[in-house]
């Protein structure tokens, strides 16, 4: 009569079971964590992200005025570098012609050697007139070919520089092309984050966001440390309520440096095109030193600006969504104050 053992499990099969006992319970344990571990982010969370990409979209803008603001210098040095080559270009061939009918009737009126000419002259006094005239004209002559030569070496340097701003030209625009997809991909992304918001969130972000902040103090009227500030801090509350437009400077809306170099040109004051140019437009003072007209820039890096204008508050264009306004002088690390 046959039968069957049974066997006794081995060390392997027990450790086995053991083991996926101890997975099953891991598995059951993350599946229970999950829901915590993938949560819908909060609306403060969202906030914050969305506050983020609008200063690294801010970032990229004042890039982007940089690159532009290059652009357009670099386009006015070609426009004069084409018009100095279009003049000296004139000039070559002036100077070629002349010396090219000078060299033709010289050669149509030399056909004899002047000694023989000099032999059989009827009058051999005019004729040694006309022999040292012939001499003058050919040492002039001479000075206009070198004249000419010299001409045809800075028309090839002026070529040159001309072909190397060309290019340096298109780097930057390629550069203000660049900027300008990475603000606008910043800012859509920010866009989109908001519209996910409850409706109560975001009504609470859009009431941050308004320029007429009821929660600050008034301003004040302190006095400017000069007229071209005072004219400066009228034009800039003459801005309030003005929209947000990334890579302007007015009159319709601004960007945050835009607006600084606007409120100054109506001061009669040229101020460069960025913010990180602007800090250095005139000379640092202490924040606590801080008058009405300062330029107050923030961040480590000088992305954002505003103009202080007194009790301890600035004007600025602070995002896309929220208008020319107050704000806390604090509102964000200040990286230096600049009295214009």
């Amino acid at each position: 009569m046959g039968f069957h053992r049974s066997l006794a499990p081995s060390g392997f099969d027990r450790g086995a079971t053991a083991a996926l006992c101890v997975l099953s319970a891991t598995v059951a344990a993350l599946g229970a964590a999950v829901p915590s571990a993938v949560a819908a982010p909060t609306a403060d969370s969202t906030r914050a992200e969305v506050d983020r990409l609008y200063a690294e979209a801010e970032k990229a803008t004042e890039s982007y005025n940089r690159a532009d603001e290059r652009a357009d210098a670099l386009r006015e040095q070609v426009t004069r570098a084409q018009d100095r080559i279009a003049r000296q270009q004139q000039r070559v061939n002036t100077m070629r012609e002349a010396l090219g009918s000078l060299a033709g009737a010289q050669y149509r009126s030399g056909g004899m050697d002047p000694s023989l000419a000099l032999l059989f002259s009827d009058n051999p006094d005019e004729y040694l007139e006309k022999a040292a005239a012939l001499d003058r004209i050919n040492f002039h002559q001479a000075g206009e070919l070198r004249e000419l030569e010299a001409a045809g070496r800075e028309l090839a340097q002026e070529r040159s520089e001309a072909a190397d701003r060309l290019t340096e030209l298109e780097r930057s625009r390629k550069a203000v092309a660049e900027h300008k997809r990475t603000v606008e991909r910043k800012l859509a992304k920010a866009r989109a984050l908001l519209n996910a918001l409850p409706s109560a969130d975001r009504a609470a972000y859009d009431r941050a966001s308004r320029s007429d902040r009821a929660d600050l103090p008034d301003p004040g009227n302190a006095a400017a440390p000069s007229g071209r500030a005072a004219a400066a801090v009228a034009a800039a509350r003459a801005a309030l309520g003005s929209p947000y437009v990334w890579g302007s400077n007015g009159p319709s809306g601004f960007d945050c440096s835009g607006l600084m170099q606007w409120s100054y040109a109506k001061a009669g004051v040229s101020l460069p095109r960025t913010s990180q140019a602007q800090r250095y437009a005139g000379h640092q003072v202490p924040l606590s030193q801080a008058q009405p007209g300062d330029l107050v820039t923030y961040r480590a890096d000088a992305s954002h600006v505003g103009m202080y204008v007194g009790n301890g508050q600035v004007i600025h264009a602070p995002y896309p969504g929220a208008p020319v306004r107050y704000d806390p002088v604090g509102m964000m690390p200040v990286s230096s104050v600049t009295r214009v």
